[in-house]
């Protein structure tokens, strides 16, 4: 009797299992994404994707937060099997030399990435040399991000280069935003650092200031980049994450959800849920 018991209750485990849609088989083994927990793109692409491989290919995942550089060691040593968030050629240049020949490029999820100085839609300014010529309506200044950040040392560059007097003024991600938001209320001129992807195209209408001396670079693609192991460990899910790719308001739905409250896990699962198609193209 206590055995018949044991086995209905393992029955009715797996059914409840199946039934929610996630059945994970016994031999599929643990796959481990690396991602930078505090870029917005880094988190959606990669909660997506991982909420595909869970719920339509059936492995276990975990999901690894760490800075920029640990995170190729850890694909290149196999300590993790993936990364969503290899900004190349440029600004995660240096590691791809590092660990080219210990790591694998799997495809671009993401093309047209890039960093520059960003202005709303409605302002005349087209070039970074035109903030100079109307230097008061952006109130002499150009706000940016945390001291020392990448686009912020570019921009500085740029100060220089373009010839401009506007005071660069160090602020923080969520402060830049803040700014952002208060002057397109005001339909006022306002000049911030950022970044593409980011949840203020999906919110905002917004365009780059035009760099022709290329201060800021040429545009990036951020890249899948596996540990060579992944081919065996799990031919499937590395076939799949050749194939996903998404654009600027798809990964912009998600990290605007995220940005104005949803967590990142459910946010992701609400945007497969509700885009099974698009889905579909990845897995075929």
């Amino acid at each position: 009797m206590n055995k018949m018991r044991r086995l209905f209750g393992l029955s009715t485990i797996a059914l409840a299992v199946l039934g929610s849609g996630v059945a994970f088989a016994a031999d599929k083994p643990e796959i481990k994404i690396g991602y930078v927990e505090g870029w917005s793109d880094s988190v959606a692409t990669t909660n997506v994707a991982a909420t595909i491989i869970r719920t339509k290919l059936g492995y276990p995942v975990k999901l690894v937060p760490v800075a920029a550089g640990i995170m190729w060691g850890g694909v290149a040593r196999g300590d993790l099997d993936v990364t969503l968030s290899a900004w190349l050629p440029g600004t995660h240049e240096a590691y791809y030399k590092q660990y080219k020949d210990k790591v694998t490029i799997l495809g671009t999820n993401y093309a047209g990435a890039k960093i520059g100085l960003i202005v709303p839609a409605y302002v005349t300014a087209k070039t970074i040399g035109d903030l100079e010529g109307q230097k008061a309506a952006f109130d002499g200044r150009i706000v940016g991000i945390d001291a020392g950040a990448g686009v912020m040392k570019h921009t500085e560059e740029a100060i220089k280069a373009y010839g401009l007097s506007l005071k660069l003024l160090p602020s923080s991600g969520p402060g830049m935003a803040s700014e952002l938001a208060r002057s397109i209320k005001e339909n006022k001129a306002i000049a911030v650092t950022g970044w593409i992807p980011h949840w203020m195209f999906a919110k905002w209408k917004l365009k780059f200031l035009e760099d022709p001396k290329k201060v800021f670079g040429e545009e990036e693609h951020v890249d899948t980049v596996a540990n060579p192991g992944l081919a065996t460990k799990a031919p499937d899910v590395a076939a799949f994450l050749k194939k996903f790719s998404w654009n600027g308001p798809e990964i912009g739905g998600v990290m605007l959800a995220v940005e104005n409250g949803a967590k990142p896990a459910p946010a992701a699962e609400k945007w497969v849920a509700e885009h099974q198609a698009r889905v579909g193209e990845w897995l075929k």
